[in-house]
């Protein structure tokens, strides 16, 4: 007599999302789109949000509650939280009482810093604990984009000139800078450690110089003036480990002076093209590159690459993203959707991705 076959058990998956980070909202959306999409036929899944004043709940509620910015006060809330000792996983306080749960992952949709740091990805190597993306010395590099810039530099790839300016300088510093700036205006302020282009100005004059590095300054001590690179931008995004895969390149156009927060998310002034309408040669061209910024900076799992194409056919690299938007309406997840992986698929390769390289490490 044949008995039916037994199915696998489920993995245990802990999505975090919200976070201690001026990108929090940004995290709502990317994960409601990962919290809808997860197969729970394979996971069995434990979503746990991060207030902004860094307390951690066991959300017990519906994924839309999120979005609407109500999951906060859902009554079912649980105070909760990663242990680092190996030996508990999801820990979940009820009254007096403590209850531990063992994870076989952690899928972090935290964009920002306390996030995509390396400060979440350190505290699930801590705990033993497969982190879904990059790995913490990576996170920790490419969210620094002086550091990614040394990085590329190293690999040999071209990218905007650049100084950096340091809230240690004095007033003094900047004017000394302000006035020997070795590439003309308008150039960008960007504050080191920042995503979703939080803090980041394009200066057109001297004068607008100062402004722009106090705004930048209030997110991070460190703060890059770049020249300005006028060409189109194009993304790719990049999923796996030793042999990643890269996707086909997309293109951003926005109606902005650049492509900013509001761009990006509180309205409609950019258009996604994908794939992007440039010469395969380019694309290829591209591709190549991302691959290369992604194993140079020891990325895992996924991220997304930004580059600039110019008017004479210069590929310049931008930056580099360890966990990228995963809105409806963000490039990362849309850009495999074009190539045929669908967003419930591509978030099973990413948790798979996960485990294979904690196998492995």
């Amino acid at each position: 007599m044949l008995r039916p076959e037994k199915k696998p058990a489920k993995k245990n998956v802990c999505v975090l999302f919200g976070g201690v980070s001026s990108e929090h909202e940004v995290s709502l959306l990317s994960a409601r789109t990962v919290l809808d999409n997860i197969d729970t036929e394979k996971y069995r899944v434990f979503p746990v949000g991060i207030r902004k004043d860094g307390r951690w709940f066991l959300h017990t509620g519906e994924n839309w509650e999120l979005t609407e910015g109500t999951w906060e006060f859902n009554p079912g809330n649980k105070p909760a939280f990663l242990s680092p000792d190996g030996n508990f996983g999801l820990v979940t306080i009820a009254g007096k009482n403590f209850y531990t749960q063992k994870l076989d992952c952690v899928f972090p949709v935290l964009h920002g810093v306390n996030g995509e740091d390396g400060s979440i990805q350190g505290l699930a190597q801590l705990a033993k604990i497969p982190c879904v993306g990059c790995g913490m010395q990576a996170c920790v590099c490419t969210m620094d984009k002086y550091i990614t810039k040394l990085i590329a530099a190293a690999e040999g790839v071209r990218q905007a000139a650049y100084v950096r300016f340091s809230g240690n300088d004095d007033s003094t510093d900047l004017e000394m800078l302000a006035d020997n700036l070795p590439f003309p205006y308008p150039v960008f302020v960007k504050p080191c450690k920042t995503g979703s282009s939080i803090g980041i100005s394009k200066v057109k004059d001297r004068e607008g110089l100062f402004p722009a590095v106090k705004l930048a300054l209030r997110y991070d001590c460190g703060v890059l003036i770049e020249e300005c690179v006028k060409g189109r931008e194009i993304e790719v995004a990049v999923l796996g480990n030793r042999e990643p895969l890269a996707s086909a390149c997309g293109e951003i156009v926005t109606r902005s002076e650049f492509y900013d927060y509001e761009s990006k998310y509180l309205n409609d002034s950019a258009e996604l093209l994908m794939p992007a309408p440039i010469p395969e040669e380019k694309s290829n061209e591209i591709r190549d590159l991302a691959l290369r910024v992604f194993k140079a900076a020891g990325c895992t799992g996924m991220s997304r690459v930004d580059f600039f194409l110019t008017d004479s056919g210069e590929v310049v690299f931008n930056e580099i993203n360890t966990i990228p938007g995963f809105t409806s309406i963000s490039m990362y997840p849309n850009l495999f959707e074009l190539g045929g992986i669908g967003k419930k698929e591509l978030v099973s390769r990413l948790i798979e991705a996960a485990m294979e390289a904690g196998r492995n490490g």
